[in-house]
């Protein structure tokens, strides 16, 4: 069984993931702008990380929603990625994700790309397994909390 499976929800706090990298020109198109799907391969493996360390368990990714590249990100800028388990569905979860970008010649930081990945949490026979939601304790928390529902109501086939 899952620590959060045993438990009633981890804190928020307890389900995070950051991870820095350096945009460098394998990443890159002819322009120097970093390809979309390294991006959204760097937000996966983080929002993978912020997954399993809810869960206690093996995940798999089975959606990705509402990715918005709001500016591109440059070879030799620094892309942080930050994600947050939201909110949990019985055995699928939401992690909302946001890439930062940092020019650390200039010292500027910029939003680069924002998006919310689905993830099923899987048992050692490999189905998913139900795992506990995640223990609101700030505004924040419960505002992500809430938009997870409201994003799960208005998506195709809606809920479990």
């Amino acid at each position: 069984m899952s620590r959060s499976a045993a438990s009633k929800g981890d804190a928020a706090r307890e389900h995070r993931a950051e991870s820095s990298f350096i945009a460098m020109p394998g990443d890159a198109n002819t322009i120097g702008s970093v390809f979309g799907g390294r991006i959204l391969q760097l937000m996966d493996m983080v929002a993978t990380i912020a997954a399993r360390r809810h869960t206690g368990t093996r995940v798999a990714t089975v959606a990705v929603h509402q990715v918005r590249f709001l500016k591109p990100i440059t070879v030799g800028q620094v892309m942080v990625v930050k994600a947050s388990v939201n909110r949990v569905f019985g055995s699928s979860m939401e992690v909302g994700v946001k890439v930062w970008a940092e020019d650390t010649y200039a010292g500027t930081v910029y939003h680069a790309c924002s998006g919310y990945f689905v993830f099923v949490a899987l048992g050692e026979d490999g189905r998913p397994q139900r795992v506990g939601d995640v223990a609101l304790e700030t505004e924040d928390d419960r505002r992500r909390w809430q938009e997870a529902g409201d994003r799960r109501k208005s998506a195709p086939g809606g809920e479990d």
